[in-house]
């Protein structure tokens, strides 16, 4: 008969009570006993299955990202005990099997089967996300498997959860998956220096909440930071170091983190220009064009292509962000008229028709076939992608979709018409900009968890359903405009509530079962 929440097993005539493990998982059963027979012990470091015993059927285990399909199942879960192993079907999960022994105090043992107190990762032949993974506690072991190392790796980030704080990993069975295949998290490195170590740090965090993207813009108005062999001049006292920048790469692909880097131009190009000044863009009066490059002069385009063939070669990922926003010549009443030299290479170029918004398009094209020379998927910024034209933004850039202020800026739904892909960005809710200038408010985890959606891509209102498959995913973005206005303390700080949020809402593309509270609550617990 059913007892509170455990099941009564009589065994040899004394009651035995099956309650909940320590942290509110279902599992091991409780050797306390009826009033005045003792004091209460604690469950065995390591439990297994006994014929002897009844347990209840298993608790969806508590993660961030919330797992998506769980099958309870009875027994007495799985916790890391003195003598358990990490072992691998495979010698290319090795790192994964590493990582995880290390964090729950395990041995690695290699290739070979799981034996009981174990945990066994394993690739499978299905046909199935590469990001997917199955994650079985039975018969006292965890087996963990997938199609690839990043599914497995998931699985692992997991079972850490799981067993956060004593906890056990319950019994059954989780099948688990993404809904979105980007989940990013960018850093503005131009604007305030970060330090590789920090930087490291916010790795590990992403990856133990199953992000999959780390975007890097290292150049702007204020600094270019990071080391440079072909113009050493435009580099920023602080920077990272290219040793630095490859154990970055190292970590992050241990984590299965791929780094999005970007060199914005044509604009914010004010670090490289200080140390090029032929270069700036200027009006009919002469006065400097802030940020902005002069994509008339050939030499412009020299430099900027030298940059990204350098860094193309530090940084091995598929992905290259190529900028294009807030160029400054096309912010003005009457662009052709201001820069009369752009407007006349723009017809030069483009013909009679074409204006300054053309010759910028063109622009980007160029520098995206510099970077599909190097195997890129590329990205770009929504208001750097214009609308008409003589010229048309190549097809296979993705829109970084930020704003609906800029110039230059169209309703999410009209990129989506027009068959583009999207990356949500949305300012409303995913921009941390330090200093909170113009109208921008720190982001909070609640609002996020709460109110967003993929489909939420500008303001607060979400696009047709029907164009869901063509947003990718979304970033959540820390921009330094006053880059002294929190320490890098502040800013962990101040994102950690939101990246927690959205992981959730990329992982699973359900409204949120648990409160806001409760999940403010659970990542507490998690740490």
């Amino acid at each position: 008969m059913l007892v509170g929440a455990g099941v009564v097993a009589v065994v040899a005539g004394a009651a035995l009570t099956v309650g909940l493990w320590p942290g509110g998982d279902a599992g091991a059963p409780s050797t306390r006993r009826p009033s005045g027979q003792g004091h209460a012990q604690a469950p065995a470091a390591s439990p297994t299955p006994s014929p002897s015993r009844t347990y209840p059927l298993s608790r969806t285990p508590r993660t961030i990202p919330a797992v998506r399909e769980h099958t309870p199942a009875r027994g007495p879960g799985w916790r890391p005990a003195k003598g358990g192993r990490v072992v691998v079907g495979d010698k290319a999960l090795a790192d994964e099997g590493r990582l995880l022994a290390k964090e729950l105090g395990l041995a690695y043992a290699g290739e070979g089967e799981p034996r009981a107190g174990d945990v066994g990762l394993k690739l499978t032949d299905e046909d199935a996300n590469a990001e997917s993974y199955t994650l079985a506690v039975a018969d006292g072991r965890v087996r963990i498997s997938g199609t690839a190392e990043a599914g497995v790796f998931y699985g692992t980030r997991t079972l850490k959860q799981e067993v956060h704080g004593k906890a056990a990993a319950p019994e059954g069975v989780v099948r688990d998956s993404p809904a979105k295949p980007q989940r990013g998290f960018m850093l503005d490195i131009a604007r305030k220096h970060f330090t590789a170590a920090w930087i490291e740090d916010r790795i590990r965090e992403l990856g133990d909440l199953k992000y999959n993207q780390l975007g890097l813009h290292f150049s702007d108005d204020q600094g270019f930071r990071i080391a440079s062999d072909s113009h050493p001049e435009v580099v920023s006292k602080e920077h990272l170091t290219k040793a630095e920048v490859r154990r970055i790469l190292k970590l992050a692909a241990s984590r299965h983190i791929s780094v999005v880097p970007e060199i914005d131009s044509p604009g914010h190009l004010g670090a490289v220009i200080a140390a090029h000044p032929d270069l700036q863009l200027r009006n009919t009066q002469g006065v400097a064009t802030r940020g902005a490059i002069d994509i008339a002069n050939p030499a412009s385009a020299k430099i900027v292509d030298e940059l990204l063939d350098e860094y193309a070669g530090l940084f091995p990922g598929p992905y290259w962000h190529l900028g294009a926003d807030e160029y400054q010549a096309l912010t003005v009443a009457n662009p052709e008229a201001s820069y009369p030299r752009l407007a006349a290479a723009a017809t030069k170029a483009y013909g009679s028709g074409a204006g300054i918004a053309d010759l910028a398009t063109g622009w980007l094209n160029d520098r995206a076939a510099t970077m599909r020379g190097h195997d890129r998927t590329l990205r770009a910024w929504n208001d750097g992608i214009f609308a008409g034209g003589e010229v048309q933004t190549d097809k296979d850039v993705e829109v970084a979709y930020w704003t609906g202020k800029e110039i230059g800026a169209r309703p999410p739904a009209e990129y989506l018409r027009a068959g583009r892909e999207l990356h949500n960005y949305n300012d409303e809710y995913l921009y941390y900009v330090l200093g909170q200038p113009n109208t921008f408010v720190y982001p909070t985890g609640q609002r996020i968890y709460e109110q967003w959606t993929p489909l939420v891509l500008r303001g607060t209102a979400p696009v047709a359903r029907e164009y869901d498959d063509r947003i990718l995913g979304a970033s959540f973005a820390v921009w330094c405009d006053l880059a002294g206005s929190q320490t890098q303390d502040q800013v962990a700080a101040g994102i950690r509530m939101p990246l927690r949020a959205l992981t959730q809402k990329l992982w699973d593309p359900r409204p949120p079962e648990a409160s806001w509270a409760d999940f403010k609550g659970l990542a507490g617990k998690l740490g």
